[in-house]
């Protein structure tokens, strides 16, 4: 399974190297040159948020030529933002129907990356399963 990543600070990219996803599913960092390209496999998105709790362009981009294969998303954001922290996810999950599995302040810690690396492996073998469990 892939996981699609999306970091405009280098927060999201750091969460993906340290959690260690990358020896475990095959990682896609979304940029602005690549956005629009087609994926034709399975993948859960994670992106950070922007502003008062927005989904960035290039994600907003990408996910109009991939929502298809979609399968959960997960957001970074910061707490100072309040009601607004790591809104994108709960954003996408609303719009395209998948499962918000997680969120994690700005590269998240230990706790975090644990948590996310045990959800991918849920979603991962729930493929094909009617229904995977939201955050």
């Amino acid at each position: 399974m892939l996981i699609a990543f999306y970091s405009m600070t280098g927060n999201v990219r750091r969460f993906i190297t340290n959690s260690g996803v990358a020896e475990q599913h095959d990682t896609y960092e979304i940029r602005a040159a690549n956005c629009r390209e087609r994926i034709r496999e399975p993948f859960i998105l994670v992106t950070g948020t922007y502003g008062f709790g927005g989904v960035p362009d290039e994600v907003k981009s990408f996910l109009e030529v991939n929502h298809e294969s979609m399968i959960a998303v997960a957001s970074s954001g910061n707490r100072n933002w309040g009601q607004n922290f790591a809104r994108a996810g709960e954003h996408i999950s609303n719009d395209y129907g998948v499962p918000l599995l997680m969120k994690f302040e700005l590269h998240g810690n230990k706790k975090d990356r644990e948590e996310f690396i045990e959800k991918a492996g849920a979603v991962h073998e729930s493929i094909g399963r009617e229904k995977i469990q939201s955050y």
